[in-house]
């Protein structure tokens, strides 16, 4: 396929012919200027492209000031969990009140319902683990000083949970058990 090949030795020739043949139509001096003519259309466009550029990175960096502006008013509203000095915690208003009614089916639930409230509060907190007694296992007692009251609630729930509607539950023993929760919620100042 000689066809198909280009001839390079040819297009060089073509070149030095230009320059330096006997009809050559232009000089070194001519090349000179029309390299120097381009080159200021290269200096130009360069300074064209370049302050285009910096209108952008302005544009960019504006739009980005205005973006974290609106993410930090979305973010930095944090729901705030009601504390001991703002009156008491809506959950906690509502195990008490199945605390005092005079079933045995809302004692259990009012001590399942402050378990999970412990569960959701000790993650809040940090602490890691499928449930609560595994949260419950990662505290020290010098962290936490009801550390006793939490597992001693829990282990109620637990009974609770596993034993259902056998596990007899008296009004005393209900309230002593959400006692312990609520000494273990007073110390994490969520009641």
């Amino acid at each position: 396929m000689p066809g198909n090949q280009t001839n390079v030795e040819y297009w060089f020739r073509l070149i030095y012919e230009w320059f330096y043949g006997q009809n050559a139509t232009l000089s070194f001096e001519g090349f000179k200027a029309l390299m120097a003519h381009i080159w200021l259309w290269i200096i130009a466009i360069g300074y064209m492209l370049s302050i285009i550029g910096i209108f952008f990175i302005v544009y960019c960096t504006i739009r980005l000031f205005e973006l974290r502006k609106r993410e930090e008013e979305y973010y930095s509203t944090l729901i705030v969990l009601p504390d001991a000095t703002s009156g008491t915690h809506p959950r906690w208003a509502h195990i008490e009140s199945l605390l005092e009614r005079a079933s045995e089916s809302e004692w259990r639930e009012a001590i399942i319902e402050a378990d999970i409230m412990l569960d959701d509060t000790l993650a809040r907190r940090g602490y890691v683990g499928d449930g609560v007694g595994e949260k419950l296992k990662a505290i020290e007692s010098k962290d936490l000083g009801t550390l006793q009251d939490a597992w001693e609630a829990h282990k109620v729930r637990n009974q609770i949970a596993h034993e259902g509607s056998s596990f007899e539950l008296t009004a005393d023993f209900a309230r002593r058990t959400v006692a312990h929760y609520e000494a273990v919620f007073r110390e994490l100042k969520v009641i």
